[in-house]
């Protein structure tokens, strides 16, 4: 098991988003969390990608107790162990491909020998590897978007998390994106999360969760 959260509470001011939540993630596994807007989807993704902290719970990645650790230690695992991708990329425009998926690593103290050796493997099997040198504004969505996932997998994370990845998309760039998922899955173990309101890639996904005023079902 990679992840198990157990009575995950949040809210903002008097409003409760979540009211209970509990998942299991084993890895390798890909799984997709749907439900309607305000159910409390994107929230408890940042929960889980360390971005927010519940008000009240238990969150295990790794058999590591986040839900103990300080700021500044949660910061440190978050770079060690989680990739995220969102749905606009967030790539920085005054950077180049290579540099925004180096980004991470930097941060991560890894040299940048090193870390732009890594970055050109994960373009490769990305298939941008002739965009390397290009700045977003240069790049079609679908690029941008296969630039975020080697950004997410810059520092080889225990989980991907990924908020609406292929909203952005046509259906063309999306379907191409799914099966990324999937063949980073298989070609490296990859664990992904995803909140979506794409059917087919709910359909597609080991499990679906859905999502409902808070609490999850099934």
């Amino acid at each position: 098991m990679i992840l198990k959260a157990t009575n995950i509470h949040k809210s903002f001011g008097a409003l409760p988003i979540l009211k209970g939540v509990d998942i299991e993630v084993q890895r390798g596994e890909i799984v997709s969390i749907v439900g309607a807007s305000g159910a409390g989807k994107s929230t408890f993704l940042h929960i889980i990608g360390t971005l927010d902290k519940a008000d009240k719970g238990e969150l295990f990645i790794n058999d590591t107790a986040i839900h103990r650790l300080s700021s500044n230690e949660m910061s440190a695992f978050r770079n060690q162990h989680i990739g995220f991708v969102f749905q606009f990329h967030h790539l920085l425009p005054e950077f180049t491909a290579l540099e925004n998926v180096c980004i991470p690593a930097f941060i991560n103290g890894t040299s940048k020998q090193k870390a732009e050796n890594r970055a050109m493997e994960l373009l490769d099997i990305l298939g941008v590897t002739e965009r390397a040198n290009h700045k977003p504004s240069q790049l079609s969505g679908g690029e941008q978007q296969r630039v975020s996932v080697a950004r997410a997998l810059i520092n080889t994370p225990s989980l991907v998390l990924a908020d609406e990845p292929s909203g952005n998309l046509d259906s063309e760039n999306a379907a191409s994106l799914h099966q990324l998922f999937f063949n980073l899955r298989d070609s490296m173990s990859q664990t992904f999360i995803i909140v979506t309101h794409n059917e087919e890639l709910a359909g597609i996904s080991d499990r679906t969760i859905h999502m409902r005023d808070g609490l999850i079902y099934g």
